[in-house]
C-alpha cells in the first residue's frame, strides 16, 4: 500500500499586497523521510515554507499537512517564544533566553514557578505534562556543550552556530511529525557541522530543508526544485539529481542543435524557392507579351496559383521549424547572475587601515589587504568585528587580550544576521538611507543588477528572503557615498547559491579597498588570495 505523503500543494498561489507574484499556480507533494528543497536565490523557496507552515496564506489553491508543522526560519530573529500549544507568545522585552529558543521558554518560566508556590490556574495549563521539561531542554542542550544552567542565558550571547543548533535541538525536543529547515548550516564550523548531520541522519518524521550547501544536500532522500513557478521532485541525493541534470541538459542541447539546424535548411530552402518564383515570373511576363491576352493571362493565373502554394508550404515549414527551435531553447537553463562593482575608494598601499591585536600578535591592515577572522563557533569572531565597527554593544562584550581598532571612518559592514535593514521599510527606503542623493530611478537601476528588480523594490525589507536581504544589503555598501575603505563581512556567503557566490568572489577580489571577513566556508576563503589569517580559540 502506497504511503501517503505528508505535505501537498494543490494549485497554489500567493501574490504579496502590492500586486506581485511570487508563486503562480504551484502542484507538488513532499513524501515522508529528508527532502531538500533547491532553487536559486528568489525563486520563492522561503515564501513557500511560509505557506506551507501557516505564516502565509496562500492567494489560490491549498496546502495540506498530515500534522503539526515546525519551522526553522533563516533569521533566528523571527522565532517567536511558543507556548505550550506551539502557539507564538508575545515576545520578552527582555533578550530571549536560550530556553526561549528551544522553545520551552513559557513551561520552565511556569514550572518554575508553580514549584515556588505560585498556585495561579494558568500556570498549570500552561506546563500542562511537561513536569520534567528542565531535564529534557538539559539533555538536549549536552548534545551541544551546552548544559541545563544555560536555559537562562540570554540568545545574544551564543554565537551565530550555537544559536542555530539549540534552535533545530528544540525542534526536535518538541518532536511534531514535519519539520522545514530554512538555511541550517549557516554560520556553522566544522564540529557544528558534524552534529547538525547526525541530527539530520536520526531525524524521526517528516524533514524539508532548504538549502545551497552541497555537503547537506547529500544526507536527503528527495530533492524538490522550485524554478521558474514549478515544482520537480527527483528521488535520491542532489549530486545525482545534478547528474540527472546533466544528461537532460545535454540531451536538449542536442535538440537545440538540431532544431536550429533544420529552421536553417528551411529559411535557405524558403529563400531559394522565393528566387525560383521570381525567375520563373520574369521568364513568364517575357513570354506572355507574344500570346493572346485570354491565354497569357490564364498561364499568369495557373502560375501565380503554383508559387502561392510553394510559398506557403516553404513558409510553413520554416515556422514549424522556428516554434520547435524555440521550443527547445526554453528548456535550457539559461539563469540570471548577480552583477556586482564594488567602487574604487582609491586606497594606498601604504595606508593604515585597521590593527587587530590577538593574544600579544598584532597584525596591520594596510592599503587593499585581505584578511579573515576564523575560530571555532563561539570564540568571538562576531565580537571582534562589532569591536573593529564600533557597534555600541560591543563594549559590552570584551574580549580577552584582543583588540581591534580602525584606522578609517569609512566602513562597510555586513552583518552576520542581515539585520541591519529596517524591516518595516521598503527595499528602496533602505537603501535611500545610504545614498540619499541618488535619484530614485539610478537607485532601481543598480538595484536590478544585482537581481533585486520589479514590484520587490517596493516592498518591505521584512518580506524578503534571505537571499534578497543578502542584495539588498550589499546594494548599501556597492552605492555607499564615498565608498568603504573597508570592507568588514560576517559569513557572506550564507544564503546565497552557488552562482551568487562565484560573482561576489570575483568582486570582492577586484575591489581596491581593505577587507575584514569571517567565514566558516574554507573554500570561499581560498578563493579570496587573502593575505593573512586570524585564528581565534
Amino acid at each position: 500500500m502506497p504511503i501517503s505523503p505528508s505535505v501537498v500543494l494543490h494549485d497554489v498561489s500567493f501574490t504579496w499586497p502590492d500586486g506581485s507574484v511570487a508563486l503562480d499556480h504551484l502542484a507538488a507533494a513532499f513524501g515522508r523521510g529528508r527532502t531538500a528543497l533547491v532553487g536559486r536565490n528568489g525563486a520563492g523557496k522561503s515564501t513557500l515554507v511560509r505557506l506551507v507552515t501557516g505564516q502565509l496564506t496562500p492567494t489560490s489553491g491549498t496546502v495540506t499537512t498530515t500534522g503539526p508543522v515546525d519551522h526553522l526560519p533563516q533569521r533566528l530573529a523571527d522565532i517567536g517564544s511558543r507556548t505550550a500549544d506551539g502557539g507564538l507568545e508575545a515576545r520578552p522585552a527582555s533578550p530571549r533566553t536560550v530556553a526561549d529558543l528551544l522553545g520551552v521558554g513559557p513551561q520552565v518560566r511556569a514550572l518554575r514557578a508553580v514549584l515556588t508556590g505560585d498556585a495561579t490556574p494558568e500556570l498549570f495549563d500552561v506546563v500542562g505534562d511537561a513536569w520534567d521539561v528542565e531535564e529534557r531542554a538539559g539533555a538536549a542542550l549536552a548534545a551541544l556543550d551546552l548544559g541545563p544552567a544555560d536555559l537562562d542565558r540570554p540568545v545574544d550571547t551564543l554565537s551565530g552556530g550555537q544559536a542555530v543548533l539549540v534552535a533545530v535541538a528544540g525542534i526536535r525536543l518538541r518532536g511534531r511529525p514535519i519539520a522545514f529547515l530554512d538555511e541550517p548550516t549557516n554560520n556553522l564550523d566544522r564540529r557544528a557541522r558534524a552534529t547538525l548531520l547526525d541530527m539530520v541522519d536520526g531525524w524521526r518524521g517528516t524533514l524539508v530543508v532548504v538549502s545551497h550547501d552541497r555537503e547537506l544536500l547529500e544526507h536527503v532522500d528527495e530533492v524538490v526544485e522550485l524554478r521558474d513557478g514549478a515544482l520537480t521532485v527527483f528521488g535520491g541525493t542532489y549530486s545525482a539529481f545534478e547528474e540527472h541534470l546533466a544528461v537532460q541538459q545535454a540531451a536538449v542541447g542536442r535538440e537545440v542543435r538540431v532544431a536550429e539546424q533544420r529552421h536553417r535548411a528551411e529559411k535557405r530552402q524558403r529563400i531559394e524557392a522565393e528566387t525560383t518564383i521570381a525567375r520563373r515570373a520574369k521568364a513568364g511576363a517575357a513570354s506572355a507579351s507574344s500570346m493572346p491576352k485570354i491565354v497569357a493571362n490564364e498561364r499568369r493565373k495557373r502560375a501565380e496559383a503554383t508559387a502561392g502554394r510553394l510559398r506557403s508550404g516553404h513558409t510553413s515549414a520554416e515556422a514549424a521549424a522556428l516554434a520547435t527551435a524555440r521550443e527547445a531553447g526554453r528548456r535550457v537553463r539559461d539563469d540570471e547572475h548577480l552583477h556586482v562593482e564594488l567602487p574604487d575608494p582609491g586606497v594606498a598601499a601604504s595606508r593604515r587601515i585597521a590593527t587587530v591585536t590577538v593574544r600579544g600578535r598584532t597584525m596591520v591592515v594596510q592599503g587593499p589587504e585581505r584578511i579573515a577572522v576564523v575560530g571555532d563557533n563561539g570564540v568571538g569572531k562576531t565580537t571582534l568585528l562589532e569591536h573593529l565597527v564600533g557597534l555600541p554593544g560591543a563594549r559590552r562584550h570584551p574580549l580577552p587580550e584582543t583588540t581591534a581598532v580602525p584606522h578609517t571612518d569609512w566602513i562597510g559592514y555586513l552583518p552576520q544576521r542581515k539585520d541591519s535593514l529596517d524591516d518595516d521599510a521598503t527595499v528602496l527606503e533602505n537603501v535611500r538611507r545610504v545614498a540619499p542623493d541618488t535619484a530614485p530611478a539610478e537607485l532601481r537601476n543598480r538595484l536590478a543588477r544585482l537581481l533585486v528588480r520589479g514590484d520587490t523594490v517596493d516592498r518591505p525589507a521584512g518580506s524578503l528572503s534571505g537571499g534578497e536581504r543578502f542584495r539588498v544589503a550589499l546594494a548599501g555598501l556597492v552605492l555607499a557615498d564615498p565608498p568603504p575603505q573597508l570592507l568588514v563581512l560576517d559569513e557572506p556567503t550564507n544564503d546565497l547559491d552557488m552562482a551568487s557566490v562565484d560573482q561576489l568572489v570575483t568582486a570582492l577580489r577586484a575591489y581596491r579597498g581593505a577587507l575584514v571577513v569571517v567565514s566558516h566556508d574554507d573554500t570561499f576563503l581560498d578563493r579570496l588570495d587573502l593575505d593573512g589569517r586570524v585564528h581565534l580559540r
